[in-house]
């Protein structure tokens, strides 16, 4: 294991505590990621898996960096952290301003032979059964970064139902409960959801949330957007 440069000796425990606690982490995190669809990981979890019998205030970042390295070096996978962003609307309460940052910060996996081995990723990781939620993503994604990052929901479903998708259905051949699709991007924090007051009641928004405001993930939508119109993507109505 490598010590990111840090003797770990200043934690008062041994190296074999120090390796058991970066096991259990990793293990986590796999379990994690596989039971909950890739859904990303709170940051504060980790920190309660390290500091459940440890009270030194530098363990967890120290343990977390040192699993950011296994998971690299023994599974390919990059542990990627992502900073959850607030939300656009400014009726947000005091309560939700005082989130810690541990509470904003989340991690996810990102299998890297995706990109090195594309053919090996392909034949041994990907799963087929996963395509129909990947491409449903990318249109809706779109369609919010269209719209300027921010969209009302009901315009969500005018856009979806002129594909043939709606609200209703809870039974379609390719994706199942559409809505239920849809909440999945919101677990997943691709997106957000924003309830803001006005003169006619709450209204409803999505808008990007912190894995689609990610750098690679963001430029494929552009990608996709540009290949799509053929041109660079510009804000719609």
């Amino acid at each position: 294991m490598a010590n990111n440069g840090e003797d770990f000796s200043q934690f008062d425990i041994s190296k074999e505590e120090i390796e058991k606690l970066v096991s259990e982490v990793v293990r986590y995190v796999m379990f994690k990621n596989h039971q909950n669809s890739g859904c990303p990981i709170k940051r504060e979890e980790l920190v309660q898996l390290v500091t459940k019998n440890y009270t030194q205030r530098s363990l967890p970042a120290f343990v977390i960096n040192a699993a950011k390295e296994k998971l690299y070096s023994v599974f390919g996978y990059e542990f990627r952290e992502l900073q959850r962003p607030r939300p656009s609307s400014t009726n947000q309460g005091r309560a939700s301003q005082k989130n810690s940052v541990s509470d904003a910060i989340s991690y996810i996996l990102k299998s890297e032979i995706s990109e090195q081995r594309p053919e090996v990723y392909k034949k041994f990781v990907e799963d087929p059964n996963a395509e129909p939620l990947a491409g449903f993503t990318f249109v809706i994604l779109s369609i919010v970064q269209l719209s300027g990052g921010k969209i009302a929901e009901e315009n969500v479903w005018h856009h979806l139902k002129r594909m043939g998708l709606s609200e209703s259905d809870t039974n379609h051949p390719v994706l199942g409960n559409v809505k239920q699709a849809l909440e999945t991007l919101v677990q997943q924090r691709y997106l957000q959801k924003d309830k803001v007051s006005g003169p006619e009641g709450n209204i409803l928004f999505y808008e990007l949330a912190e894995r689609a405001l990610d750098g690679p993930v963001n430029q494929k939508i552009k990608d996709y957007i540009s290949q799509i119109v053929k041109k660079d993507p510009v804000p719609v109505d």
